[in-house]
């Protein structure tokens, strides 16, 4: 981690905005909408007050663990055209205040989803904020081009978190839920990172593009996406799919196979020509993704207790 607290505090000029962005609110939107449906999906039923509220905690953690992460990587991300503009690189935060910031909701939001939902929710809450904040952002993503295949997990844990709230333990749908979005990880960025391979590369960080190159990253993402599609179209089969979860993952699926299939068959000429378009319309894709499985697994928790959903 490079020091860039050097700039005087007179320079900075903090608005409302800038500390709410600090918390990465889009990828909060993600973490809430998952853990919202993993807590849903259960099959136990939440009081809404207490499902509101430990939902608003995990998007709490969620923000500090986005805090945390400007704060150690604000050197990198000066120099990344994707995150320049970053409150704390754009001179809006001063570092210290981002990481005050993270440390203080992080005890917030572990602290209050023990009272609201129970103790486990609460150990996997903060087990989570410290796996992206520790773990990945201060040691795999300098450290190893599998960086996101592992930090993907950190993402991978609020519809775990959600189930937990609901049920207090752990179960075999949870985790399937939690591989649905580890595997969805790596294809997503490794498909960012060949059309922004100069951010790294400037960055230093050691993505696969990187230190293996792009022809490897496509047969990456085609390997990946494969197992992602086997994991996706089975889930569907299971107690947290149906007929309507099944049908949105073989067309997604069979969309997203198509995409990797087309990015592993170009090289950088044929990339470079149609500036990364196909690339480019993978990562759009990979967006929808996982809003789209998600959807149709609460749709068919939503549709269950009245005999139409699942099997």
């Amino acid at each position: 981690m490079t020091d860039i607290t050097n700039t005087p505090a007179a320079e900075y000029d903090a608005q409302l905005g800038d500390y709410f962005a600090l918390l990465k609110p889009r990828v909060m939107q993600l973490v809430v909408f998952t853990a919202v449906v993993g807590m849903l999906a259960a099959p136990v039923s939440v009081h809404p007050v207490i499902g509101f509220a430990s939902i608003l905690f995990v998007a709490i953690g969620a923000g500090a663990s986005g805090a945390l992460n400007m704060w150690w990587d604000a050197d990198i991300d000066a120099v990344m055209r994707r995150t320049a503009k970053r409150p704390i690189p754009a001179g809006k935060v001063q570092p210290g205040e981002a990481l005050a910031l993270g440390v203080g909701l992080s005890f917030l939001s572990v602290m209050m989803l023990a009272l609201s939902a129970n103790l486990l929710a609460a150990g996997m809450l903060l087990f989570t904020i410290l796996f992206y904040a520790v773990f990945y952002s201060m040691w795999l993503k300098r450290a190893t081009p599998q960086n996101i295949v592992i930090g993907g997990a950190a993402g991978a844990f609020p519809p775990v978190i959600g189930w937990i709230i609901a049920t207090g333990s752990f179960s075999v749908e949870a985790w399937l839920m939690f591989a649905l979005i580890f595997m969805w990880t790596p294809p997503h960025f490794w498909a960012l990172a060949l059309f922004m391979r100069s951010d790294y590369d400037d960055a230093n960080v050691p993505m696969l593009t990187v230190t293996h190159g792009r022809p490897s990253t496509r047969r990456h993402i085609l390997a990946y996406t494969v197992l992602l599609v086997i994991l996706a179209v089975g889930t569907g089969f299971t107690a947290i799919g149906g007929y309507i979860y099944l049908a949105t993952a073989v067309v997604l699926n069979a969309l997203f196979l198509l995409g990797a299939y087309r990015i592993w068959q170009r090289d950088e000429v044929m990339a470079e020509e149609d500036n990364y378009a196909v690339e480019r319309k993978f990562f759009r894709l990979s967006l929808y993704y996982l809003f789209l499985h998600f959807g149709a697994i609460l749709i068919e928790a939503t549709l269950r207790p009245y005999g139409l959903g699942g099997w």
